[in-house]
């Protein structure tokens, strides 16, 4: 029998050590949020510095009108679906180079970075060749032959930044991997007003340059990827907190045990982000079949969506880096910390962003379309309204972004690819069918299936990171 001055010690004696147990879990979540944010802030700035370019151009290219408009639409999918599919390659690197990061493998980080750049270099014929033929595709799919035509110009300048940008993915992706990513952030905001500054000089053809309209767009894009890429090399080899890495040691040597193991971990990431961009790309086509109207509103929704995406996947690199790391320690606690922290800062920043979006609809359709020349006030609202549509898919998106890149911290990349092609392609492209031209919906369908889409493809990734976090646990336990 417990004595009640016994029982009384007991009780407070469990109360403290609960509560010495609570604070270091606290003060644990604390940390891992902070490590999270600092990694997390220079990436999303420089992803958010991309889509500031893309919203120049867009705004550029929104005063040749409506036509020119929709061409830029899509060209940018044919674009992004190509110089993507290399860089879901070159995102197994990451993986590799942050694990070992993690280990103090500082041979195997080498490794990992020159074989992304031999692998962005190999990749980038196949992707110029894809963009220079673009106008042939986008033809076979139905499009207006102006379009395609106009759409080709664009690409035809851009298509020759195909090495330059995957090489510079891949220096970016080792600098992230061993928490030195600054340096990428600089480049890029150096690569913002490059970009307005040759933009407005080859369309317009200012300061005796000749009119080269969209593909004075495209070239200019070029060349801002060909001078981000020289001033990352630059950076990786020369500027004095990289010189202890000797990065771009024996850079003529092809590692193909590495070689292999990238493709294998490589190519199921790449099939994924192909699927998720296809599937905007889709959008696009069936918006297409609409109306040029219908397309040129769809690509400011396109717009605002990347803008939201690209803080998402900047905190899903992080997540990515992070749970490398741990994974490289061996600390399956802290795999699931840095899963839980980034889900949870990611749904809040998403959340805020979700309403202001709503509440700005009408003027960021008119920021964009306002210069149109015909029925602009048509084109407005009809782009307002996919804004909110499309904000109905934002926070799932999120979940989609930081749950994939936490898996790829494992280098489980396998079982969400089969994820991404049957949330998208089996549920969003027939539900997107079925509600913008059976059922009379239209453009306003075409949205509703994609965000459906999106938000079973969430669900289904998390139930995935739920099961191999428990796995690790119990491994370590």
């Amino acid at each position: 029998m417990i004595c009640p001055e016994k029982a009384s010690e007991t009780k407070p004696a469990s109360l403290s050590r609960y509560g010495v147990v609570r604070q270091a879990a606290e003060h644990h979540f604390a940390v891992e949020l902070g490590e999270i944010a600092k990694l997390a802030l220079p990436i999303v700035l420089t992803n958010l510095g991309q889509v500031a370019m893309m919203a120049t151009d867009l705004a550029f290219i929104g005063r040749m009108g409506a036509e020119a408009t929709a061409a830029a639409a899509l060209a940018g999918r044919i674009y992004w679906i190509s110089v993507t599919f290399g860089m879901g390659l070159i995102a197994a690197s990451a993986s590799f180079a942050a694990q070992a990061f993690g280990a103090n493998n500082l041979n195997l980080v080498r490794r990992s970075l020159r074989m992304g750049l031999w692998m962005g270099l190999l990749l980038s014929l196949p992707v110029m060749a894809f963009q220079l033929g673009a106008e042939h595709i986008l033809l076979a799919l139905g499009q207006a032959p102006d379009t395609a035509r106009l759409a080709q110009q664009y690409l035809s300048g851009a298509a020759w930044g195909a090495a330059p940008v995957l090489s510079f993915f891949a220096i970016r992706t080792f600098m992230s991997a061993v928490n030195r990513q600054a340096p990428v952030l600089w480049i890029t905001l150096a690569a913002v007003p490059l970009n307005a500054l040759l933009v407005y000089l080859l369309m317009y053809g200012n300061l005796g340059l000749p009119r080269l309209e969209l593909f004075g767009v495209g070239l200019a894009t070029t060349v801002v990827n060909l001078s981000s890429f020289f001033a990352g090399f630059w950076f990786a080899t020369a500027a004095r907190s990289f010189r202890d890495y000797h990065a771009l040691a024996q850079l003529w040597r092809l590692d193909w045990p590495l070689m292999r193991q990238l493709i294998v971990i490589g190519m199921p990431i790449s099939m994924a982000v192909l699927l998720e961009s296809g599937i905007s790309s889709a959008a696009a086509l069936l918006m297409g079949l609409i109306s040029t109207k219908a397309l040129a509103a769809n690509q400011v929704a396109f717009q605002v969506s990347a803008f939201v995406f690209m803080i998402s996947s900047g905190i899903g690199m992080a997540a990515t880096v992070r749970v490398a790391h741990a994974v490289g320690r061996n600390d399956a606690s802290g795999v699931k910390r840095t899963c839980l922290t980034a889900m949870l800062l990611g749904i809040v920043i998403v959340a805020v962003l979700t309403l202001a979006v709503i509440a700005a609809r009408f003027e960021i359709a008119e920021l964009f379309l306002g210069e149109l020349v015909n029925d602009a006030d048509a084109t407005i609202g009809l782009g307002a309204h996919l804004l909110l549509v499309g904000a109905s898919a934002f926070i799932s998106a999120a979940v989609c972004t930081i749950a994939s890149g936490s898996l790829r911290g494992m280098k489980d990349t396998r079982v969400p690819l089969l994820f991404a092609g049957s949330a998208y392609w089996l549920i969003s492209v027939s539900l997107s069918y079925l509600l913008g031209f059976k059922s009379g919906l239209g453009a306003t369908g075409i949205g509703i299936g994609l965000s459906i889409g999106t938000a079973a493809y969430a669900a289904l990734l998390v139930l995935r990171l739920l099961l191999l976090a428990r796995r690790l646990a119990l491994a370590d336990a």
